[in-house]
This record gives structure tokens, sequence and C-alpha cells, in this order.
């Protein structure tokens, strides 16, 4: 013992850290012995007095570019990095020994303590997955098996969310950040797969997101209200978190969007079901862990929105926050949508139970969009004088050059009209649009993404101001037309859908864009007869990317 005593400090960092890192998975249990050997060796290597050590140890089991490039290079300190180390063995250690995943049976309510255990563990998850590189999933899933204690916390009888106890009571599961925090790492994780081979679980999953999925009147798309494209305020109820040590004001995700998606994920695993009517195959969405090569960037979006939501002291008017990645809607999708019975609709929004729409009935369609995408600019700086519109290619120019002011974005229209307001002309050109808005003296001139890469001049994302959506598309109803916005602060998508033969009516579809090169849209549709301030006819849809 006398001789290892001897031993120099910068030497014994490097045994420490071999021994740490000398297994990937896990907390670094090769370290403990060293740590134990004698006082010497413990002031030189804990986590409190050599913080650079146990850095160097997380960034080799753990992803760290997203967390640099979000909180900002160099403001993350090693101490900071080695207290996150710590809360995240902590946490792998408690969900691979399944606590907290359970509650009492027959309880519909946790315990403080509980309660608290189990949002440390899930905001603590939630994060790692919006930072994945790789490093973090094969923690969650090879090591802690996040996968199995997200099916029992969610779906088993006796789980903590309390889904299945609160349905068995004749109850709608409770729309708690924990419940939504889960749903969306079960849909980050998801493997459909794994799913079939248990009948029982899997039935019970469908049921339970089924609810979350097509309850509409109880599990909201989006936070700030749908109705509002320009909302007045900050939302007040964020939660907040840590993450490397940086106190942050952090706005809960909410459940609908993972819901829909894994629902309709799994249900169409199966060629024959009993709830389901297909009346063609449709395109199921794809899970983030089927792709290859997956990285965080995936998820900047994700974590942009819930940090502009949660700002407190200002409005937030209509400021682009960066929560719509510019460009990421142009192309082709494919996907479904589904609707219930409508009686089987009234009767929830009279009051039913969760178990009327279990036992409903849900038809699947398929639909086919092909979208574009055309940006307002700030800053346009030097452009050609105009002698008025060329409805084919767009401003007729003299040649001559003028500073030209920021045009104001169109105001918030109807949310059943997709935020347009009423009477807006829209004339479409292949290098963008000019939409001419009652009460407006100029027209306002929105620059088309593909006309831009088309010709070389793509902009910087942050000069995006508005976002006006234009397309077609058809399904078994037949053609339709697609026009809408994203709203500024959440990007939140809203698309006003008309029939060209006018027999089926105009619908409204409204969802967010789960992901980003690989995303999946996910949302809801709705009658536009209703009034946008009741509960209207609601159902379901997905769209993903043609390959």
């Amino acid at each position: 013992m006398d001789s290892f005593a001897a031993v120099p400090a910068e030497v014994l960092e490097h045994i420490a850290f071999f021994a740490a890192t000398d297994s990937f998975l896990g907390p670094p249990g090769g370290v403990t012995a060293l740590l134990n050997a004698n006082r010497r060796t413990y002031l030189a290597l804990s986590l409190d007095s050599n913080p650079h050590l146990w850095a160097r140890i997380f960034s080799h089991k753990f992803d760290f570019a997203a967390a640099e490039r979000r909180l900002g290079g160099g403001t993350v300190s090693a101490v900071a990095i080695a207290g996150e180390f710590k809360r995240r063995c902590e946490v792998l250690k408690r969900i691979r020994a399944c606590k907290d995943t359970f509650a009492k049976r027959g309880d519909l309510t946790l315990e403080r303590a509980h309660q608290k255990s189990l949002n440390t563990s899930l905001w603590t998850v939630y994060l790692m997955m919006l930072e994945n590189d790789d490093r973090n999933e094969k923690q969650l899933r090879d090591y802690a098996h996040m996968d199995q204690w997200l099916k029992d916390f969610l779906f088993h009888e006796a789980g903590a969310s309390l889904m299945r106890a609160n349905v068995a009571d004749g109850h709608w599961p409770p729309s708690d950040e924990r419940t939504s925090l889960a749903i969306w790492m079960f849909w980050f994780l998801l493997r459909p797969d794994d799913h079939v081979v248990d009948d029982e679980m899997f039935l019970e999953a469908t049921n339970l997101l089924k609810i979350v999925a097509l309850g509409a009147h109880q599990y909201a798309l989006c936070r700030p209200t749908w109705r509002d494209f320009r909302p007045p305020y900050y939302l007040k109820e964020s939660t907040l978190i840590e993450p490397y040590s940086h106190p942050l004001q952090f706005e809960p995700p909410s459940p609908a969007a993972p819901a829909i998606l894994a629902y309709l994920t799994l249900i169409n695993k199966l060629s024959i079901s009993w709830d389901t009517i297909n009346y063609l195959k449709p395109s199921a969405p794809i899970p983030p862990s089927t792709v290859p090569g997956i990285d965080s960037s995936e998820w900047d979006a994700e974590w942009t929105r819930g940090l502009h939501l949660s700002r407190i002291g200002r409005p937030l008017g209509v400021e682009f926050s960066g929560a719509f990645i510019p460009g990421s809607l142009e192309g082709i999708w494919e996907g479904l949508f589904t609707y219930t019975e409508f009686t089987t609709y009234a009767a929830l929004l009279s009051g039913a139970e969760p178990s009327a729409l279990q036992q409903g009935r849900v038809a699947q369609h398929p639909h086919y969009w092909r979208i574009r995408e055309h940006h307002l600019l700030s800053g346009a700086g030097t452009l050609p004088i105009t002698n008025g519109t060329n409805r084919t290619n767009g401003p007729q120019t003299n040649g001559a050059q003028a500073q030209q002011p920021d045009q104001l974005p169109l105001s918030p229209g109807d949310p059943l009209r997709a935020y347009i307001p009423q009477a807006t002309e829209v004339r479409e050109c292949p290098l963008g649009l000019e939409i001419k808005e009652p009460g407006r003296k100029d027209p306002v001139w929105y620059y088309s993404w593909g006309g831009a890469n088309g010709t070389g001049r793509a902009w910087d994302p942050r000069r995006v101001r508005d976002v006006f959506i234009t397309g077609e598309g058809h399904s078994a109803w037949g053609q339709f037309n697609l026009v809408g916005r994203v709203r500024p602060c959440d990007g939140f998508i809203s698309l006003y859908k008309e029939y060209i033969d006018g027999d089926r009516g105009r619908w409204l579809y409204r969802g967010y864009l789960v992901g980003n090169a690989h995303g999946n849209l996910s949302g809801r549709w709705r009658d536009t007869l209703s009034p946008a301030e009741v509960l209207g006819y609601e159902g379901c849809f997905i769209m993903s990317r043609r390959t």
C-alpha cells in the first residue's frame, strides 16, 4: 500500500479514467475500489475534488455536443458536468432497479415523495433523449432497460402513471407532466416489433394510447390554445429544470402528438384489428429509433419550443422562436387520417367515460400531400424596384435598386381558416406568393423555399418572420387544396383543407412536426362548422415524408 500511495497524482488520474471507462454501460463501477484505497487517492480522484476527471468520464459515457450547442460553448463548467454525471448515474440505477415504476393497487394518486422522484427521473431521461447522439440512448436502453420500465409505468395495471387505474375507475387518465414525458420517451424508444410478441401488453398499450390520441376534448394538442396565433402571454405553469446546473424554466411537452404517433404505429402492425377499419393499407409513422444515424439536431426544435414558451416577463407576440425549422415542411408527404363514429364522439363530448372511446371503432384512410413553404423575410436590404407582379415568375423589375422596408406579416385570421384573414387573395408563382390582405394598401411578398433553393438564393433561417403554406393532395374522398400558417412562438402548424369538388366540406388540420429531417407530422383535424371556442368533431392524422 505504501508504494501505491507514492504514485503521482496525474498517473492516478489516468488509472482512474481507464478503470471508469473500461465498461461503457452504466455507472463507473470499476473505479470504486480505487476511490476506497486510501484517503490520498480519494482526495485526488473524488468527484468534488477532481471534477475535470469526471467531466472526461462523462464525455466517454454520454453525449455532450447538443448541450454545448444549446447552452453555449464554454459556459458549462467541469463542476456542472460532474454534477450532471452524478445525477444521471443515480437516475439510471433507479430505473434499472424498477424504482418508482408502480403505485399501490387501487390508488388514484401518488405520494408527494413519489411524484418528486418521478419528476426528477423523467425530466432527466427526456433531456437525455433531446441530446441523444447515440450514447445516451444506449445507456437508457441497454443499461437502464428504459423501454421495459416505460411499458410497466404506462400500461401495467399498477403502473405509477395511474392510467389503467383511472380508466378502471371510470376516470380519464391524468394529463400531468409525468405521463406526458413518459409518452414522449415511449415514442423516442419505440421499436414496434418488440411489442407484438406480448399480446396482453400490446392490447393494453394500444387501448391506453388510443385514449390520449383520440381524446381531443381531454388532451390538448398544444399550449397556448390553438385559437391564438399570437398569444398575448407567456405560460405560467412551466417547470424549473437544471441541466448542467443551468436553472431554466421549461414548458412540459403536451402528450397528444407522441401518443398519436405511437398509437397509429402500433395499431398498424396488425393485419386485422377488431376496432380499426382500414379502407386501404395506410402508411405508418417512422419511429426515430428505427432511423439509422439520427442525431440530436433532430430535436433542436423541441428544445427551443419548451424553452421559448416558458419565458416570463413579456408576451409571446410575433417573435419567431426557432421552434420550427424553415424548409422542413417542403416536399411530398404520405400518411393517414382517422375518424370515429359520430355517435361515439358525441357521447364523449356529453361526458362519456373513456371506455366508450376504447370500445369505439376507428376508420383510417390514407392521404397524400404536396407542400410548399413560403417565407416573409426581414432585412431584405437592397431589392429590385418592381413594376407590379408577373403572375408567372414573380415581381417584375425595371432594373433599378431600392432599399425596401420590412413588410409586416399577415394579420392573425380566423383560427378555423388556419389563421388566414377572410377574403385574403393569394397568387402563387415559382418564386413566391403575392398576398393581398383586405385593408392593406400593398400586397405582401412571401418567398418560396423551393424557389429559393432552385435558383441558389437560399436565406438565413433567422430572417424568417412568417411562414405561409400552400399545397394540394388527395385521398379516397377526392382531391383537395391546402393553405395554412405556422405559429411563430412554437411552430404549431395549421392547415385549411378544402376538397375541390366541394361535397366533402372543409377541414382544419393542426399539429406539430415531431423531429426534423426524419420527422413526422402529428396532430388532429376538426370540423370548421363548430365555433372555435367550442369542442368540435375531431380525429387524428399523421404524415411522413415519402422516400
